[in-house]
């Protein structure tokens, strides 16, 4: 009897929200006035307010304009995807562009973390803490969404309590305000200076492809303009609007003195890359007593420290995630698509793990990284506005393409000054992309050496062995059993699927063994895979069909990124009346960090299907 395979329709799933969606986007924006208020104080002292009311007309540009985008690319927007219909060649350099912004991301955000958290050689800690969280992705922590959600509500809270005691303070503030000085080629040079934390656009454009659709849309004809287009309005309002009250309330501190590219304030020198913290401590204890001050000037660098770490460790999943997918689409070498146990690519993961460690330990300074960073991500939003506003074959109102070319145009004309006014940033972008296009060069190569190589000679017809025989593909089965099924998901040979085909048999029920092949990060070609091409699940089945040639099970396999959510839908699909499932053999910690897939299974599953656990 031949064995059936159970199709099953496995994508990514759309389980973003827009709480979680604006995490994302937040994790990033939201640590920009960290830093850039100290950084602009220190470019262009008490005047230095009208750089960030620039920056944050910017921002908000770039935030309507890629509202637009994530309605136009409900599969992912982010510039890899969404210029590569139009050239692959551009695609290409934006995506090595934002590979260049993201390692600048993870070493910055780190770095800026601990001078928060007033560590002494913050470098040092910096390094170790991206050195730990890239060890923590190679089990493949998910979720990662719902980290970032938790840890920028109490930094939300936080911001909003400073901004109360920031009000008092603001005619203080217009009292000390002074006009810009220099003239407008001086300035416009301190504006892109500060352009700072911009990339987590092109992150919730790339996860468009996860968000919740809206109702009455489905896969085929998706939308997601319910979760995208607030996720970035409230991240745009509240980053614009705190931006720029905290850049102004910072003129309300009185003494200031900008030395050697640094801040000192009365009584603590080098507040430039804390200088939230500083005023925190100013107001609030002016207003509530020294003690309190200094209580809440602890909090405040507790939930920014947390906040740029999850910054740190978001460039480095997004890392991650662009190297496997150009791996896949054969611009990069296979050795970024080889996956480790858990579905992780190693390869990918050290490259996003050495270099932020490289970066922080070799400038160890704040202005230093940022000398490097913006020609990236400015590059690469760039090129997305400019070729979406460009490509007629978009639907796009006329006013939205008109604001997305004049963005792309202020983009552009940004761009050029960094690589012109930031030689360091200059080197470090043109050196990824020359790299990336070395190791995409290399693989074309590769690939005209074999597609001109003969065709191997056929065997012998004596030697000619066909150890796994291949399975004709066969239309799906309509299944509505009831109780008379079970369903088995298994990784392996063990005693559980011995337990599954004994109870099968004993009961007389029919069995499907589900293989799943978790893998966080996917591509279309994934969600097509067969079994007959995963040696693992080859053997799982072959063992399963040896041991019971009477009552052969029927097969079910998947490659996704969530192994519970698809062990739930497919026990959906095939009406089965009882789950078995086998213990994990991993140890409590790599259990804590991964997650449990039975408690997600038992968390998920309906009422009517009973969950055996086999121990």
């Amino acid at each position: 009897m031949s064995q059936k395979l159970i199709p099953t329709n496995v994508k990514r799933p759309r389980n973003v929200n827009v709480p979680r969606a604006a995490a994302i986007l937040y994790g990033d924006w939201g640590t920009s006035k960290a830093y850039v208020i100290g950084l602009a104080f220190a470019v262009a002292g008490y005047a230095s307010f009208w750089l960030i009311a620039a920056m944050c007309v910017l921002t908000a540009l770039v935030g309507i304009n890629y509202m637009i985008i994530c309605r136009l690319y409900p599969d992912g927007g982010g510039v890899y995807a969404s210029v590569r219909h139009r050239s692959e060649v551009i695609s290409i350099v934006g995506a090595f562009l934002l590979i260049a912004d993201y390692l600048v991301t993870a070493a910055i955000s780190a770095l800026s973390a601990f001078q928060y958290l007033g560590a002494p050689h913050p470098e040092k800690f910096a390094a170790m803490s991206i050195l730990i969280i890239g060890l923590l992705n190679l089990l493949g922590p998910k979720q990662t969404g719902g980290l970032a959600f938790l840890i920028s509500v109490p930094t939300a809270i936080v911001v909003v309590v400073l901004g109360l005691f920031s009000l008092p303070h603001i005619g203080e503030a217009f009292g000390h305000l002074q006009p810009l000085h220099g003239t407008f080629g001086q300035n416009w040079a301190g504006f892109v200076g500060i352009v700072l934390a911009l990339s987590g656009v092109e992150a919730i454009a790339n996860a468009t492809g996860v968000m919740k659709l809206d109702p009455g849309s489905t896969d085929a004809k998706p939308c997601v303009v319910k979760t995208s287009t607030p996720a970035i309005l409230w991240v745009m309002i509240e980053v614009c609007l705190f931006t720029a009250l905290f850049g102004l309330a910072a003129h309300a501190v009185s003494g200031l003195q900008v030395a050697n590219g640094d801040v000192n304030a009365p009584g603590a020198e080098g507040v430039r890359d804390y200088l939230l913290r500083y005023m925190g401590q100013i107001f609030v204890g002016g207003a509530l007593g020294p003690a309190v001050g200094h209580i809440f000037a602890v909090i405040v660098s507790i939930v920014f420290g947390l906040l740029l770490l999850s910054a740190s460790n978001t460039a480095i999943v997004d890392l991650i995630a662009i190297q496997f997918l150009m791996s896949r689409d054969r611009e990069l070498p296979t050795i970024f698509q080889r996956l480790n146990k858990w579905g992780v690519p190693n390869a990918g993961m050290l490259l996003a793990t050495i270099l932020p460690m490289l970066l922080v330990i070799v400038v160890k300074d704040m202005s230093g990284l940022a000398d490097l960073y913006a020609v990236g991500v400015v590059g690469a939003i760039a090129t997305n506005l400019g070729a979406t506003s460009t490509d007629r074959k978009l639907s796009i109102k006329p006013w939205e393409r008109t604001l997305m070319f004049a963005t792309f145009i202020v983009m552009f004309a940004i761009e050029m000054s960094l690589l012109i006014d930031k030689p360091n940033a200059r080197y470090f972008a043109v050196t990824i992309l020359a790299v990336g296009l070395i190791l995409r060069g290399l693989v074309q190569e590769r690939r005209a050496k074999k597609e001109a190589m003969p065709p191997p000679p056929l065997m012998p017809e004596k030697l000619r062995v066909d150890l796994v025989p291949a399975v004709p593909r066969e239309p799906a089965i309509a299944v509505s059993v009831g109780a008379e099924s079970i369903l088995c998901a298994i990784r392996g040979t063990g005693r559980t699927l011995d337990f599954a085909l004994k109870e099968a048999q004993e009961t007389g029920r029919r069995l499907y063994l589900l293989f799943v092949r978790e893998q966080p990060f996917m591509t279309e070609q994934d969600s097509k895979r067969k079994w007959q091409e995963d040696a693992e699940a080859r053997e799982v089945f072959g063992v399963a069909k040896e041991k019971a040639p009477d009552h052969p099970p029927l097969f079910c396999y998947a490659v996704s990124p969530s192994a519970a959510e698809t062990i739930v839908d497919v026990a959906a699909t095939v009406g089965a009346s009882r789950l078995i499932l086998g213990a994990p053999k991993r140890n409590a910690l790599i259990n804590l960090l991964r997650g449990n897939v039975i408690r997600e299974v038992s968390n998920s599953l309906p009422e009517e299907i009973d969950l055996l656990v086999y121990a």
